[in-house]
């Protein structure tokens, strides 16, 4: 079976105390890092300093989401920081092809991001660029919305497309995930789960990791959809 793996966002976490905050979700398999310019999203979070700085004392590797304007520019210098995998929007990049080979080539995992209402369709042929496409299941900008499940039909189909081109891809979700919305991206297809609050909001954050990921684990053992 193929490994479920959940990513804490630290969106949710206290950014005064971020290296402790890191150490709670230790148990997890990476720390998702939402990077925001107050202009693609109506938000502003942290930039390339401190992201440099969580890389150096991240007990996890970083996946990094940026939801910033001029992709291309910038997420090169985040896959410098030495990130695991570096995720761009498409609605934000000029040349997505070119910036998911330089990302490559700088060491990172590829990326790919498509916002709620952006269609997967016309990005199909250049899946085998990337390593992760990464459906957004909230509005990208803020934490703790609710799940849309107008999202799902759209993982269904990315899976598909996957697994009939034979791809090593895996998709990713991001927004509203709990113990019950998992079950539904799972079933959908999706592999990697971000979730902010209902870990970062968990007196015991090790056990919301634990939970969360049995949620999937046991929708995929129940035959649901077949991951990637």
């Amino acid at each position: 079976m193929t490994h479920l793996r959940i990513n804490p966002s630290i969106l949710s976490a206290d950014f005064v105390n971020l290296q402790a905050e890191l150490q709670r979700i230790s148990t997890a398999d990476a720390v998702h890092v939402d990077v925001m310019d107050n202009h693609f999203v109506p938000n502003l979070t942290l930039g390339l300093p401190i992201v440099r700085r969580i890389q150096e004392v991240s007990p996890l590797p970083l996946d990094i989401h940026l939801m910033i304007e001029d992709a291309d520019r910038w997420a090169p210098q985040y896959a410098e920081t030495g990130a695991a995998s570096v995720t761009f929007h498409a609605e934000a990049a000029a040349a997505p092809v070119k910036l998911a080979r330089e990302l490559r080539s700088i060491g990172a995992k590829a990326g790919m991001a498509l916002r709620p209402a952006s269609p997967v369709e016309p990005y199909l042929d250049l899946l085998g660029e990337l390593d992760l496409l990464l459906v957004m299941t909230v509005e990208p900008g803020f934490g703790g919305q609710s799940f849309l499940d107008l999202t799902l039909p759209k993982i269904r189909r990315a899976a598909d497309a996957i697994r009939g081109a034979g791809l090593p891809l895996v998709i990713q979700v991001d927004g509203g995930i709990t113990e019950e919305t998992i079950l539904r991206a799972a079933d959908a297809g999706a592999t990697v789960f971000v979730a902010g609050s209902s870990v970062y909001g968990a007196e015991d954050a090790a056990a919301a990791i634990a939970s969360l990921r049995a949620a999937a684990g046991g929708r995929a053992a129940a035959g649901g959809h077949s991951g990637t």
